[in-house]
């Protein structure tokens, strides 16, 4: 009997959240032949360095990840709260048939963040794993799950290197930042370098990986903390 491969959504406020939230977690859904799709909510004009396109930068990290890319059509600054924004994942939700879906945090600094992520838990009500992962403007995140992350770290830098506008501004994007937070991760985790997400909802089938949990499939693993 062939196993069926997840169907993966991550919705993310601008270009580059995604990549910094799950990136490394998608490439291990890619390298098991996970099918892909990324939302992203605003063109993130706000951010982006005179001649320097967010836009055609998600287009190159969506083709290195293999994924299907939308675009939400919302200004940047500007994600509404409500049904708006929630009518725009739930289609993305029914259109790939997601079973695995991927979102801010709900507590965070940025408006567009918090709209996403209240939005994302309203449209993925019916979705059977929802994570919710953290970006440089997260607050008070508590993780429960830990991906790891060692055998993709490096990819995961090259995809946040293809949102060039973000690694160039000062304070932005730090790469060498980011490596550390995985590696603190790791230690939460108890492996070498890791992503973490809180936990909306799981599901579980027990005896479906060696010493870890499966998600639907997928190459998530959970550790408890």
């Amino acid at each position: 009997m062939t196993e069926r491969r997840a169907r993966v959504l991550a919705v993310g406020a601008h270009p580059d959240d995604v990549e910094l939230g799950c990136g490394g977690a998608l490439l291990r859904h890619a390298a098991s032949g996970d099918e892909i799709t990324v939302l992203v909510m605003t063109d993130g004009a706000r951010g982006r360095l005179a001649e320097m396109s967010r836009s055609e930068e998600q287009q190159a990290g969506a083709r290195r990840l293999g994924a299907e890319l939308r675009w939400g059509g919302f200004a940047d600054c500007h994600v509404p709260d409500g049904t708006d924004a929630i009518d725009v994942i739930d289609a993305a939700v029914r259109d790939t048939g997601a079973d695995v879906l991927y979102t801010h945090a709900s507590d965070d600094t940025h408006q567009d963040h918090r709209a996403i992520a209240a939005a994302s838990l309203a449209a993925g009500r019916n979705v059977q794993t929802v994570l919710q992962y953290e970006t440089p403007s997260t607050r008070h995140f508590d993780p429960t799950v830990f991906v790891d992350v060692d055998t993709v770290l490096d990819q995961k830098l090259a995809l946040v290197r293809t949102h060039l506008s973000q690694v160039l501004r000062a304070g932005l994007v730090d790469l060498e930042v980011l490596e550390a937070q995985a590696r603190f991760r790791g230690f939460q985790g108890r492996v070498h370098v890791a992503e973490a997400f809180e936990l909306a909802r799981l599901a579980w089938e027990p005896g479906a990986s060696r010493q870890t949990d499966a998600v639907v499939g997928s190459q998530v693993e959970r550790v408890a903390s």
